[in-house]
């Protein structure tokens, strides 16, 4: 495994916990993707630069290591590439053997091979990991949770705002227990866009 560098574009060298382990990451994109993976799949394991891959450029051998493995609940593996799309545009032409040989590898072990930009990785969703990953683990009201629940189950289209009007007691605690919920997925909404008042919601 390569050591990562304390030196590169929007470096930002750090460490991020994971039920299944410790995911590196070296800059803030790559924190973003780290971020946004382990929410989506929280069984997720994610290997920081797993892999450095030989391959032939011309007459030269040249070397290449990719930033993460993610090995998915689903079964599915992915070799993944982060890259901001300005480099990724400037440096196409260099990388681009690099990327065929990843892919090639990739193939090899059965894995799948991407490049991901800021495009991929920032935007609502990860707003919403970034919300609500802490609350995960977070202390929470069972009684209040069983009554959300409850009503969800109870209403017909139910949205965020109508469970937490129709429960009783304290605003602060209800609307709390509605993130958390949320967070742990016993709520059900829609990851991709803003989470509102008029965010409908499925108790599973």
């Amino acid at each position: 495994m390569r050591r990562i560098p304390l030196s590169r574009r929007s470096h930002i060298i750090g460490f991020q916990p994971l039920t299944t382990g410790i995911a590196q990451h070296e800059s803030a994109l790559e924190r973003d993707f780290v971020t946004l993976t382990s929410f989506l799949d929280p069984s997720a394991s994610i290997t920081s630069q797993p892999i450095t891959i030989s391959y032939r450029s011309g007459t030269r051998t040249r070397r290449y290591t990719p930033d993460f493995l993610v090995r998915l609940i689903t079964g599915r593996s992915e070799l993944v590439e982060v890259k901001y799309g300005a480099d990724l545009c400037a440096s196409w032409e260099r990388l681009k053997p690099s990327f065929a040989a990843a892919a090639l590898r990739a193939r090899e072990e059965g894995w799948a091979f991407r490049v991901v930009t800021e495009q991929d990785i920032r935007g609502p969703a990860l707003e919403n990991a970034k919300r609500l990953l802490p609350l995960r683990g977070a202390a929470w009201d069972t009684q209040m949770g069983a009554r959300a629940l409850a009503v969800a189950r109870s209403l017909t289209a139910p949205t965020f705002g109508t469970v937490l009007a129709a429960l009783p007691g304290s605003r602060a605690l209800a609307l709390s227990t509605i993130w958390r919920l949320i967070a742990r997925g016993a709520l059900r909404v829609e990851l991709s866009a803003p989470i509102t008042l008029h965010t409908p919601v499925a108790a599973i």
